[in-house]
């Protein structure tokens, strides 16, 4: 069975998918590099401690979807041809989990969407990945939804419930497989940060890097964390930037000069994820953020105006915000002028998972190609946990995540 993935998110995801088949043995798993970013899959993966299985080489010259989208169609054919898989599994909404699930789909091979079911029913956000997302969900035999809402829009969309099963997100895993770990930072410039935390320092994460905010929305937010730094001068920030040059400029132009805020390269996860471990805040139009901060009990403002991951807002964990330098001000005044900031118990308030999704996804893909397993309960965000009360001084939608 084949594990198709091409951009760090994927690898991310993936990862504790293919450990828990390697573990359980039930399924023999390889993972396939499409080639969409080389280098990025290749360091999320190299994370845990995995590399490819196989690797695909498209020769990008215009860098466009079409492009793209043209030569991976080729390359997977002629793999699936050469040496078909009993089943390909995909993750998300990238231009490698469409083009997979399509390829797969051509030649009769059972297509697997791990992290179906997300919807924002906005086909311009996010763009293109809404799209994507609603056509792997036509053609995929299985589908490995992470939060009882997903499988709601799926059945929603005439899937048949025995094919979705609800594992929660494989992401909350891979976050509690690295939270914890006290190695020093591979970004040299985030000591700094750590450093000013240890001395009281209170931590504003941001990132911003889809291309929807790019330009004057970026710059607009730059202008509010910056607002928000001269509101609480015992705040500091690190902000890893999009590689794109233009992206880095904008960002610089605004804060380059501030000694409260650390301007990063993109950072290996590792280092992201202890980050959020010492965030006080985020702040962030990340999909993948929405679902990692609440393991650690941050609060977050979601810097879009939809989010496919309503779960966060609904469990008082997020807050949607947008790009409005007033709306993001108030908002993170709000939280950083209260009394005390909500914090939960490690990975206790998390909607979208609890660290068992992998094993769930194992288990369903070995029942799927007619393993005699017995299933896992599906994923309940609520399973167990405390109700607390909202803190409606901070604001009526954040609660304690």
């Amino acid at each position: 069975m084949w594990l198709l993935g091409g951009t760090r998110p994927e690898a991310l995801k993936l990862a504790p998918l293919a450990t828990a088949l390697d573990r359980q043995g039930l399924v023999q798993g390889a993972i396939v590099a499409t080639g969409q970013h080389p280098s990025l899959f290749h360091r999320g993966l190299s994370t845990f401690g995995l590399r490819p299985h196989r690797e695909l080489h498209p020769h990008r010259k215009s860098g466009t979807q079409s492009e793209l989208v043209a030569q991976l169609a080729d390359h997977l054919d002629r793999e699936l041809e050469a040496d078909p898989p009993a089943a390909v599994v995909v993750q998300g909404d990238t231009s490698s989990a469409l083009v997979g699930a399509m390829a797969a789909f051509w030649r009769r091979i059972p297509v697997v969407h791990l992290e179906a079911g997300l919807r924002s029913h906005d086909l311009a956000a996010p763009f293109p990945e809404e799209a994507n997302r609603r056509m792997i969900g036509q053609i995929a035999a299985l589908h490995l939804a992470p939060t009882p809402a997903a499988a709601m829009n799926l059945r929603a969309e005439g899937i048949e419930a025995d094919r979705i099963e609800v594992i929660g997100n494989t992401v909350v895993d891979a976050v509690l497989a690295l939270a914890g770990r006290t190695e020093c930072f591979a970004e040299p410039a985030l000591a700094a940060v750590e450093q000013a935390v240890t001395y009281g320092r209170r931590l504003l994460l941001v990132t911003v890097h889809r291309r929807e905010s790019w330009g004057e929305p970026l710059r607009t937010v730059m202008h509010a964390v910056r607002e928000v730094l001269d509101a609480h001068p015992d705040t500091v920030a690190a902000l890893p930037t999009h590689p794109n040059p233009s992206v880095r400029a904008d960002v610089l132009s605004v804060l380059g000069h501030d000694n409260r805020v650390v301007v990063t390269e993109p950072l290996d996860y590792p280092d992201l994820v202890r980050l959020l471990e010492l965030s006080t805040l985020v702040l962030s139009d990340s999909g993948g953020i929405q679902e990692e901060a609440p393991t650690f009990g941050v609060p977050v403002l979601v810097l879009r105006e939809r989010t496919e991951r309503r779960e966060a807002i609904e469990a008082g964990c997020a807050l949607l915000v947008g790009t409005d330098r007033h709306r993001i001000v108030a908002a993170a005044n709000r939280l950083l002028t209260a009394e005390q900031l909500p914090r939960a118990h490690r990975g206790s308030r998390n909607p979208f998972g609890d660290g068992k999704s992998a094993d769930r996804a194992a288990i369903a893909i070995a029942r799927m190609v007619g393993l005699p397993v017995m299933p896992m309960a599906s994923f309940e965000p609520d399973a167990g946990l405390g109700v607390d009360e909202p803190i409606s001084h901070i604001h009526p939608v954040i609660n304690r995540c």
